[in-house]
């Protein structure tokens, strides 16, 4: 009993090791020595664990998901108005993406290497977001007339692109207009309120 303690024990702090050197230097600038390093372990015990950081990474991101994509789901599925969905979906997406920075880069690259492994094994059938309730408002308002003609798959498209580009373009942002990471978590933040008006604006009548 008091072996299995120690071992999820470490697990856990092999995970919080890894969250932190994630967040600092990426997926890719992360190596499996400063994970070692940052929980207190050698590298051997590291590998007993993880066989490797891409594996470590996974589990990481299926926490992340199953907080994360349900919260949006319930966003999706609820009976708010349009416009306040698209408030809270925008201030939800952006509050994880300033604590999880790392993890839209890691979806697009998963996506692209293999979709299928992805969406059932990564994420799992139960963390996956389904927008379906969402689109069929929208093209409800459309055909009630309380918002402009629009496609509720380019709609949806907007919100999502608007919320993550800042995130995959980041380093570029922050060399190219001179900010530092404080700066950016102040864009991010008004980008909470900017991106619904704009949006909204853009469909109401």
């Amino acid at each position: 009993m008091v072996k299995e303690r120690k071992s999820t024990d470490t697990g856990e702090k092999i995970l919080a090791a890894a969250k932190k050197v994630f967040l600092v230097k990426g997926m890719s600038g992360a190596r499996m020595q400063d994970i070692a390093d940052e929980a207190g372990i050698n590298k051997a015990l590291l590998h007993y664990y993880f066989k490797n950081k891409e594996k470590l990474f996974e589990v990481i991101f299926l926490e992340e998901a199953k907080k994360f994509f349900p919260k949006i789901n319930s966003i999706f599925e609820s009976e708010l108005p349009l416009f306040v969905k698209i408030e809270k979906f925008a201030a939800e997406y952006i509050d994880e993406m300033q604590a999880n920075p790392y993890l839209p880069m890691f979806m697009m690259t998963q996506i692209n290497q293999d979709t299928d492994k992805f969406l059932g094994t990564v994420m799992g059938k139960n963390n996956q977001p389904n927008p379906h309730h969402l689109l069929a408002q929208i093209e409800k308002e459309v055909k009630k007339g309380t918002i402009k003609p629009i496609s509720p798959i380019q709609l949806l498209m907007n919100l999502l692109s608007m919320c993550i580009f800042p995130f995959i373009a980041k380093p570029m942002i922050l060399k190219k207009i001179g900010l530092d990471d404080l700066q950016f978590r102040r864009l991010m933040e008004q980008r909470k309120q900017e991106i619904p008006q704009f949006i909204i604006n853009s469909i109401k009548k």
